[in-house]
């Protein structure tokens, strides 16, 4: 029966590498909720996401299809009304489906009432489900408006995306870092109040800790500076693609300082505990309720970030180093379902997400999806892929996806500005991981190679090392076994005339 179904809870958060937490290997972080919470269920130390910036990644895993199924490789071209979308499926299955938070999926001009019965945007407590199609769009909560001492130009560390310690004003500004403290305030009022005996998914989706670099305390000054690690070598000097070089190149942070990298590192690591004290809010919240025990609890992020490895922060749609394509992943089964709580090496996607919801809930979706449940690993470590794959980037001619708008007046000019290239910068590219070795195919570049058990920081690129090219033509044969198994679905309505 619909009512002894268990609750989905999905927390996530924006821009959170995986090994920013504590129980991942950083010793200067501070996540004592998601460690614990890791001791309940199991963290995935090698867990990936599909594509390396917001809205292609979020379209992934809220369908467990991959970017280059439905042509979702850009952040300005969010899901059509008839795409398949598991908010949707919960909610045409009976579940209440509460959504709360950032967004990246749904465009501006169409309403949530299909995905959801109730939305909080992060500015007020109103359900903003059936007029939101009625309203202008918020700006987007990613760009602030920065002090004017910030958005000159000529101040050394701009395009660092860096401000540093939060004032209170600033730190619950709406727009931005505001927002997750009301989307946060929102999410417990509506518990307290809530009435439904349906079972719950709920979707809250924070903005922290994606850029600028901004925190308050007490976080800011909790993070020990002298155990911050250095960062990975400029892209500059290393065998690097094009995008990365081109970046590094007009954000200048080689100019800008080891001190003050190191401080951004600890800043970006702030935001962090932040997102992690956040959780501890939430978790308190639905024991008190008592919803805890029957809750399934996924906790996650879209991508990573850069954080001034290869002396460059931020994303990049076409490049996948860990700092950027790895990501952390909890999940705290329900109460009776077997686990074995402990940090699992298997090789997972963040498409095998609505796999797993469907098997925990019993609820099958309509359409063909490409990921795999993650229930067989709860109880013990086992492989669950025998490889991941991220993907991104574009074709020459494809200016829809470069992202235009933005002039040297805005911090994510480096970025944006090397995207609008037509040479090799922005090439479509996917990468595998497989084992110890990650794989990348560039159409206008040079292929990358690099072997992560000699190499975890990724800095040598084997590509034409001869004593690796059998590995290669392995990783080529299995890449494209993945691009026929997944490159298209059948449109799932047959017409009437059959």
């Amino acid at each position: 029966k619909i009512e002894m179904q268990p609750n989905i809870i999905y927390f996530v958060a924006d821009q959170l590498r995986a090994d920013a937490l504590h129980h991942l290997g950083n010793e200067a972080s501070q996540t004592p909720n998601l460690d614990a919470l890791a001791s309940e269920g199991i963290s995935y130390a090698n867990a990936y996401c599909q594509n390396p910036v917001c809205v292609p990644s979020r379209c992934s895993f809220l369908t467990g299809l991959y970017p280059h199924t439905t042509g979702h490789r850009t952040i300005h071209y969010l899901q059509n009304e008839e795409e398949p979308n598991l908010m949707k499926t919960m909610k045409e299955q009976g579940y209440e489906v509460v959504w709360a938070g950032r967004n990246d999926v749904v465009a501006a001009n169409h309403s949530f009432e299909a995905y959801c019965d109730v939305y909080f945007n992060g500015i007020d407590r109103e359900n903003h489900r059936a007029d939101r199609s009625k309203k202008q769009p918020a700006k987007h909560p990613s760009t602030p408006n920065l002090s004017p001492s910030i958005k000159d130009t000529s101040v050394p560390g701009y395009y660092s995306h860096y401000l540093g310690k939060l004032s209170e004003t600033q730190a619950h500004q709406v727009n931005w870092a505001g927002n997750d403290w009301a989307i946060l305030d929102a999410v417990l009022d509506y518990l307290d109040h809530r009435q439904s005996d349906r079972p719950l998914f709920l979707y809250i989706s924070l903005l922290f800790p994606h850029p600028p670099y901004g925190c308050e305390d007490p976080w800011y000054s909790q993070i020990d500076r002298s155990l911050i690690a250095e960062p990975r070598p400029s892209a500059l000097e290393l065998d690097k693609p094009s995008m990365l070089k081109g970046i590094a190149e007009k954000q200048q942070l080689n100019e800008w300082g080891k001190e003050n990298l190191r401080e951004l590192r600890a800043v970006y690591l702030a935001m962090v505990s932040r997102f992690d004290y956040q959780f501890g809010l939430l978790r308190r919240k639905l024991i008190d309720r008592g919803l805890y025990d029957s809750s399934n609890i996924f906790v996650f992020s879209d991508h990573g970030d850069y954080t001034g490895d290869y002396q460059i922060v931020e994303k990049v749609q076409n490049c996948f180093e860990d700092p950027v394509s790895r990501v952390p992943l909890l999940i705290k089964p329900a109460a009776g379902m077997p686990v074995t709580p402990r940090i699992s090496q298997a090789l997972v996607e963040l498409t095998d997400l609505t796999a797993t919801v469907e098997e925990l809930t019993g609820i099958q979706s309509d359409y063909v999806h490409f990921g795999k449940s993650l229930v067989p690993t709860f109880a013990q470590e086992q492989e669950h892929h025998d490889a991941v794959f991220c993907e991104g980037g574009r074709i020459h001619g494809e200016i829809w996806a470069m992202e235009r708008g933005h002039n040297a007046d805005s911090p994510y000019w480096p970025r944006l500005s090397t995207q609008e290239s037509e040479g090799p910068e922005h090439t479509k590219a996917v990468m595998i991981r497989k084992g110890q070795f990650k794989y990348i195919k560039r159409l206008y570049e040079r292929d990358e190679l690099y072997d992560l058990k000699l190499d975890p920081l990724e800095l040598v690129n084997r590509i034409d090392d001869p004593d690796y090219a059998g590995i290669v033509s392995s990783l080529k044969e299995r890449m494209l076994d993945w691009m026929i198994e997944t490159g298209d679905i059948v449109p799932n309505r047959k017409d009437p005339r059959y």
